[in-house]
């Protein structure tokens, strides 16, 4: 047997480095064993100060049921239906969502944004259009997001052309947001280089100076609606046996809909 236990993640430690939070320090053979027997909540702390969690298994709606789709079901009304209770079980940011891009090169990247909209046009998030990854999706054409929900278990991945949304859509969002956010998008030349927090801080007090009423959206910030051409479904089940469904858009007539193995 390994004296590097495996954690949730698939990581392995090693066990030399890591105590019980709530009980005595161990180290060395005996602390891979205390490790590997610790309950699935259990808290580990490395000795440097780092703290990880072995697994936690809150009760989900998921937990000890096998997902099953229906043909016809609509991807839009059951994302609907998951991020609403997302919505009552994340601590927060319940839309917040990975999104992938990529360069002229091939090179990926991949950064937190969060989705503010979607219907059965597709997915749509908003930033500045002069950004790193603004310039990537308008080079290529094309996105993928995942967004996860610890609390359930669960995740979505989405991927599939994208383009700007019209400039009344963009004006409509921007308006909703806070005044300090409005000056923001102003202020901020996103993923430019920056000399200091202090330029950052003047940039915002001339901006506060040129907007002392409204504050209209900039002409370099907007949305982006992801159009899928996949959108898949996956659910957390026992012994790493998840369930997932790809929706796989077929025209105007709807969704192909596929269980795929684990």
């Amino acid at each position: 047997m390994s004296l590097y236990p495996e954690i949730s993640n698939g990581n392995r430690i090693n066990p030399e480095s890591y105590q019980i939070v709530a009980g005595r320090p161990v180290v060395g053979d005996e602390a891979g064993r205390t490790i590997a027997k610790a309950p699935r909540n259990a808290h580990l702390r490395c000795v440097g100060g780092n703290r990880i969690t072995r697994k936690l298994h809150p009760q989900t709606p998921s937990e000890g049921k096998i997902m099953h789709i229906e043909a016809g079901t609509d991807p839009f009304t059951l994302f609907q239906t998951w991020y609403d209770e997302a919505v009552a079980s994340e601590i927060n940011d319940p839309d917040a969502m990975a999104l992938a891009s990529v360069d002229s090169s091939g090179m990926p990247s991949v950064r937190m944004v969060l989705l503010k909209e979607w219907g059965e046009d597709g997915f749509v998030f908003y930033t500045n259009y002069e950004s790193r990854k603004s310039g990537e999706l308008l080079a290529t054409g094309k996105a993928a997001f995942c967004i996860h929900w610890k609390s359930l278990r669960r995740q979505v991945r989405v991927t599939g052309p994208v383009s700007r949304v019209d400039g009344a859509r963009s004006d409509a969002y921007f308006a909703s947001r806070g005044r300090g956010s409005r000056i923001g998008a102003w202020a901020s030349a996103q993923s430019q280089p920056l000399d200091s927090r202090d330029d950052l801080a003047a940039a915002v007090a001339e901006t506060e100076a040129r907007f002392p009423g409204d504050v209209p959206r900039p002409p370099h910030w907007g949305g982006f609606l992801i159009a899928p051409q996949e959108i898949e479904f996956w659910a957390d089940g026992e012994h790493r046996l998840h369930d997932r469904f790809r929706f796989t858009a077929d025209g105007p007539d709807g969704w192909d809909i596929q269980r795929l193995n684990p």
